[in-house]
């Protein structure tokens, strides 16, 4: 149950960090600083989430990888690889619609940032009992 809490307590800490880079009032502030990690270079932005390789780690250190952990993994990648696309769309192809450009200003609320906590700390939970 000790190891349990210390693999949550770590991805909570790397969840809390994404939170602080991507943090932005509309969707395009947070693009726009994926951006500019992505402008350095893919790499940088893919180290970004840290959050998803420790989800790897856990996986590799446990031995566990049941559906709860293959969810995590999936929605984790998901996310990485929208972000990559909507800011090569929007950023480097500068091929965006105007439904999608209205959406991107639109603001948000800052409780969505949390949603990675929300979401990831108890299905982290469940893989692991």
């Amino acid at each position: 149950m000790e190891d349990v809490l210390i693999y949550i307590f770590f991805l909570i800490l790397f969840e809390l960090f994404e939170i602080s880079w991507q943090y932005s009032k509309t969707l395009y502030g947070v693009l726009e600083k994926a951006n500019g990690y992505y402008q350095k270079s893919i790499f940088i932005l893919l180290l970004m989430h840290p959050s998803f390789y420790y989800v790897l780690f856990v996986v590799l250190a446990t031995g566990k990888l049941n559906l709860t952990m293959i969810i995590i993994i999936a929605f984790k990648i998901f996310d990485i690889f929208m972000k990559i696309e909507l800011v090569r769309q929007l950023f480097i192809k500068r091929e965006i619609s105007a439904e999608m450009e209205s959406l991107l200003h639109t603001p948000i609320s800052s409780s969505i940032f949390f949603i990675g906590i929300i979401l990831y700390v108890p299905l982290l939970y469940i893989a692991l009992m």
